[in-house]
């Protein structure tokens, strides 16, 4: 559970809420369902327009990772490829075939079959490069959608805002019909504004942070295995594995 994420939302919105109370407003009058479904409906529909199918629904995929991201233990990593390494110095590379098999990591799964079907470590590299590869672009192209929900917000709170001004000049001869039309005017604005910047453009770039730690995770694990490909010294590639670690 990523707390930071939740204080984030809490912090945001006690802010604006409180402010509003603060100034003497009422929380109900922010509270309007038509500015609600112009600007949802209206966002959503243009990101869903741009975006592929997988792609979107991956990105629906993604969003429980702000606040649940996953897990990359990478010193826990980098302890098992060390051991990976002294199996096979000792067993040599078909030692390895049990592990691959037993495996929970598919990425990491791969990189030993590879070892174990006797790779060149250049070969291997190149091949675990391109599922890296994909892999981040694919989850980009995810994260992207945020993005986009982020970018389409505004204006369409600008469609609903002269949507609710047209609505007030039909009705100018009804004052009792100005109130609500003034209502979803300004509503929608902060709608879409607020909804851009609170949440789905911080959304976007969490998923591209976490999206560069997977990466570098599995980097790492690249390196570890064509360092055992090559026969390095166990000792060495703990030592190289543990810059991937920052500390």
């Amino acid at each position: 559970m990523d707390i930071l994420s939740i204080i984030g939302v809490v912090v945001a919105l006690a802010a604006i809420l409180g402010g509003n109370i603060l100034e003497g407003g009422h929380t109900s009058s922010l509270m309007q369902i038509t500015a609600f479904v112009i600007v949802m409906g209206g966002t959503v529909g243009a990101v869903m327009l741009q975006s592929p199918m997988a792609t979107f629904m991956s990105a629906l995929k993604m969003a429980s990772w702000v606040f649940m991201p996953p897990k990359l233990a990478a010193a826990e990593a980098i302890e098992k490829i060390v051991n990976w390494s002294n199996i096979a110095r000792k067993e040599g590379l078909l030692g390895l075939e049990s592990l691959a098999e037993n495996e929970p990591e598919l990425f990491a799964r791969k990189g030993l079959q590879l070892l174990v079907d006797g790779s060149e470590p250049e070969a291997i590299r190149n091949i675990m490069e391109v599922e890296l590869s994909a892999k981040e672009y694919q989850d980009t192209q995810a994260a992207k959608v945020y993005e986009g929900l982020g970018g389409y917000a505004p204006t369409i709170g600008i469609i609903g805002a002269v949507m609710g001004l047209i609505h007030v000049m039909n009705n100018l001869a009804d004052p009792s019909k100005l109130g609500p039309g003034i209502a979803v005017a300004f509503v929608a604005t902060i709608y879409g504004v607020g909804f851009a910047n609170l949440f789905f453009l911080p959304m976007a770039n969490k998923l591209k942070s976490l999206i560069h730690s997977q990466t570098q995770f599995r980097e790492m694990i690249i390196e570890g295995v064509v360092s055992i490909a090559e026969g390095e010294n166990p000792r060495n590639i703990e030592t190289k594995l543990q810059g991937y670690l920052g500390k």
